[in-house]
């Protein structure tokens, strides 16, 4: 292993590249995974102008990117943030989609009239999920979509397949997100119609108005700052558009709180640890960012109920043979986001935490 620091800290206006390599070690140590017989599938090759540094023991290689917006600078604490979310999903979304496929989220399990939820497949739970929200949204045609979140571009493809001529654009922080879920597209004869790249969704590099529908699935959860992260997803919706987020949210308080009690906000705080989440909030304030935008025709909903058989499912298939030896494989990033997953499943069961979604269209007039 080896490293090599900057010699000056990137000024504004500048992206900076952060990737972690680790070069043919030889050891005979059998706890070490970066032998040169161990390639990683996708791995990003390193960029001019990188800062190449070895990672502590047990990590995989990994790349992140921390984008600076033109003629400003960034927070120290939201470079780390996304540092720490690159890398997290750099090393499981591999395993992830090798136990669940191409869809990195929640899936949709229709719940009957006593509330149960029924029973459906888990992968087609998770395309069920898209299907739903779109259904919900009311969203009957798409010529430009922008999947902010994208992994590795499950919805993208899957909007894009529905509206025939429709295109998609996804961002996300990881690189090997991006690079593996363009090689799925590229297999699945959708290359021309979804492109996904590396961006960050508070800076985003597309010009006002420029999509029908904006998309934000499960990633408003990882956002700092939850008033930056509207009013990008609201710049980029075209005129008469629709902006779509579905999230993980807390409760709404009740009359005289003024905060969680404290055993939720220790639950959350440990699985924020693990996922490299900011504080929470409720769906009330996406309510509230959505009329100071002036969006209109804004609608919410709970699906906490139709998601709650999600967690179970992904437990155990963390704890079949295969995901056992995945996790081995992918590190301690990934282990420590599994042991924190029945806490999830705690919080929808107790009601800490719900699955939100919010809609709206922006104005002809905006």
């Amino acid at each position: 292993h080896f490293s090599l620091s900057p010699l000056a800290r990137p000024g504004p206006g500048t992206i900076r590249t952060t990737m972690t390599l680790v070069i043919g070690c030889t050891c005979s140590s059998p706890r070490c995974r970066a032998g040169p017989d161990r390639p990683r599938r996708g791995r990003p090759t390193v960029a001019p102008g990188s800062v190449i540094r070895g990672g502590a023991w047990g990590e995989t290689p990994r790349a992140s990117v921390s984008v600076t917006a033109t003629g400003g600078s960034r927070p120290q604490a939201e470079i780390e943030l996304n540092e720490g979310i690159a890398s997290f999903y750099d090393q499981s979304t591999g395993l992830w989609e090798d136990m669940w496929g191409d869809h990195l989220h929640h899936g949709y399990y229709p719940v009957d009239a006593s509330g149960t939820a029924k029973s459906v497949s888990n992968r087609q739970a998770q395309i069920d999920m898209v299907d739903n929200v779109l259904s919900w949204a009311g969203v009957t045609d798409v010529k430009n979509m922008l999947d902010v979140g994208c992994g590795l571009g499950g919805s993208s493809r899957h909007v894009a397949a529905m509206f025939e001529g429709s295109r998609a654009t996804g961002i996300t922080l990881s690189e090997y997100q991006a690079k593996r879920g363009n090689e799925i597209s590229k297999e699945r004869g959708l290359r021309d119609r979804v492109q996904l790249q590396v961006a960050d969704a508070l800076y985003q590099p597309f010009e006002d108005g420029r999509f029908d529908l904006v998309w934000s699935l499960e990633s408003g959860e990882h956002m700092p700052d939850k008033a930056k992260f509207v009013g990008e997803l609201c710049r980029v919706t075209a005129p008469g558009g629709r902006v779509i987020i579905a999230t993980w949210c807390h409760r709404v308080l009740g009359p005289g709180e003024d905060r969680l009690q404290d055993e939720e906000e220790a639950l959350l705080a440990r699985i924020n640890k693990a996922y490299f989440l900011p504080r929470w909030c409720s769906i009330k304030t996406y309510q509230d960012l959505f009329e100071e935008a002036g969006l209109e025709d804004i609608r919410v909903a709970d699906w906490s109920a139709e998601v709650s058989p999600f967690w179970g499912a992904v437990i155990r298939s963390a704890l079949s043979v295969e995901g056992v030896m995945g996790l081995l494989r992918t590190g301690w990033s990934t282990i420590q986001g599994a042991l924190v997953m029945p806490l999830m499943a705690e919080g929808l069961r107790k009601g800490t935490i719900k699955f939100a979604l919010i809609t709206a269209v922006k104005s002809s007039s905006q």
